[in-house]
């Protein structure tokens, strides 16, 4: 009968196959969920040797004891291709299991996938998974997670607690990775995925409020100095938070007079940029090469254009409430937005008749579909014929 132990903290398995005792050692800690997931492989080695299809060397690659088996690894690797597709449908049959609870499945889904996530992703994925969805649907078998189980969890999700309410914007990531994960289950185990046809909540377009010209040139005279080469290059290039605060110097080509949009910061790492069409070269404007010029003066030494006193990159949270927001009040102007500065760089250019497909590589979009519908209302106030509204 195979059996589940511990040694020195770690979990290792013991059973009989050909009339001998096999202890296999794994780097498994000794916990719960690792416990569940070695008896369920213990019974999954149970119906393999049961059906004749038990290849030692598949499940233990790297053990000695493999070199004993090799005969009958390849006796049964034979029977189990002779099986073809009824193989794992009797090997699931005799385990009397059709799939796994959703906490298993979900965090073998995530370290499948995790190799080609950004760290900023990863983040997010941990939260979405053991924030909110292992805590509702954890021990649930992942093929009985039915359609209304799902709405009805969403729409609790949806409901104010202590005084606040998600956004339907992040009710709608909440519900990605679930959809991912029952796909996945669905696809592995056979099964009709529960998510099919259930439509994302609708999310209102956030309107876009661009400063003026007059307001930029109010708001840069009077932010603090230190931070006005900042905003300058922040309005007139359209940069995204995460790209200008971490704007290394070997990417401003001053010869070139070109910005080198490659890397970002966020969550206080730097990573690659968001997608491929988002690295691109942004030309500099005779204002912007002047503020670069004096913050070269100030930071040329270190590796980031606009850091704090320890050389790193600036902080956006502190950033926003001890200069953004002040600064707004100060000349009693609403608040807005820090990412305003983008929509602002593009309806300037928009208003100096810019072509459109130049605004787009500037903004690093790779058509001009998002230019229109954000800015669509300014269309008719382009002096480019292009852009006249129909």
């Amino acid at each position: 009968m195979a059996s589940l132990n511990s040694r020195s903290g770690k979990l290792y398995i013991d059973f009989r196959y050909k009339g001998v005792r096999c202890r296999e050692q794994t780097l498994l800690a000794d916990t719960p969920a690792n416990e569940r997931k070695l008896n369920r492989l213990l019974k999954q080695i149970d119906a393999d040797i049961r059906l004749g299809c038990f290849v030692y060397s598949e499940y233990f690659p790297e053990s000695p004891r493999s070199k004993k088996f090799i005969k009958d690894d390849i006796a049964a690797q034979k029977k189990k291709d002779a099986m073809l597709g009824s193989y794992k449908s009797a090997n699931q049959e005799i385990q009397g299991i059709s799939t796994i609870p959703f906490s298993d499945f979900a965090i073998e889904w995530y370290h499948e996938n995790e190799v080609r996530w950004k760290e900023s992703y990863k983040d997010s994925m941990k939260i979405y998974l053991h924030n909110y969805l292992i805590p509702e649907f954890g021990e649930v078998e992942v093929d009985k997670i039915t359609r209304p189980d799902i709405l009805k969890y969403r729409a609790r999700l949806m409901q104010p607690k202590d005084g606040k309410q998600l956004s339907a914007d992040f009710v709608n990531h909440v519900m990605t990775p679930l959809r991912m994960i029952l796909n996945e289950a669905a696809d592995r185990y056979g099964f009709r995925s529960s998510f099919e046809n259930i439509k994302r909540l609708r999310i209102e377009k956030r309107d876009v409020h661009p400063f003026s010209l007059q307001e930029v040139m109010t708001f840069i005279d009077a932010v603090r100095e230190e931070y006005r080469n900042y905003f300058i290059v922040r309005f007139f290039t359209g940069m995204r938070t995460s790209e200008i605060d971490g704007l290394k110097w070997k990417y401003v080509d001053f010869e070139l007079q070109k910005i080198s949009v490659r890397e970002t910061y966020v969550n206080r790492r730097t990573q690659t940029v968001k997608t491929i069409g988002s690295a691109r070269d942004i030309d500099m404007s005779s204002m912007v090469l002047k503020a670069l010029r004096e913050q070269y003066d100030v930071t040329g030494r270190g590796e980031y254009v606009f850091a704090n006193a320890e050389g790193n990159p600036v902080d956006k949270t502190n950033l926003r409430e001890r200069i953004w927001k002040p600064t707004l009040e100060e000349i009693g102007m609403d608040y807005r937005r820090p990412y305003e500065t983008r929509h602002t760089a593009a309806t300037l250019w928009l208003a100096a008749g810019e072509a459109p497909e130049w605004i787009a590589k500037q903004m690093g979009h790779s058509t001009t579909k998002m230019l229109f519908e954000i800015y669509k209302s300014l269309c008719s106030e382009s002096h480019s014929s292009r852009w006249q509204c129909v």
